[in-house]
């Protein structure tokens, strides 16, 4: 027996469709989220797309980032971009509550919010 991948436990395609939009609209809304909001420029089509596009590869789905890009390179990508703690704490705040809000499995839920804490972690450009 197979264990199901993270792409498959969290719903496939249309839940990660639905975790992307609810972090964008949480970053979009709520002033908690500010410094993390600032930073992704005045529009965020492109962001939603291509978040949607990664998370589905790196669940273990479809690699519609890597199909299109190649290898994601996460920090070089986001070097242009101050990343210090408070966006840090920010964007793993929001996704973590996009989460909640989509009904993510609470186990998965954990396990995704230890592998996005060390990715962002990772992803700091700065001290501050």
């Amino acid at each position: 027996m197979t264990q199901a991948t993270p792409f498959e436990t969290i719903g496939g395609e249309e839940k990660v469709k639905a975790l992307v939009e609810r972090f964008y609209d949480l970053m979009d809304l709520e002033p908690e989220y500010a410094a993390l909001r600032a930073a992704h420029g005045s529009e965020l089509a492109s962001a939603r797309e291509k978040l949607y596009w990664f998370l589905c590869g790196w669940l273990g789905g479809p690699s519609h980032y890597t199909d299109r890009f190649g290898h994601p390179r996460l920090r070089a990508r986001h070097m242009p971009f101050r990343i210090g703690i408070k966006e840090r704490d920010q964007w793993l705040a929001c996704m973590d509550q996009a989460m909640g809000e989509v009904g993510v499995d609470e186990t998965l839920r954990a396990r995704l919010r230890d592998s996005f804490a060390q990715t962002a972690d990772w992803m700091r450009n700065t001290h501050g």
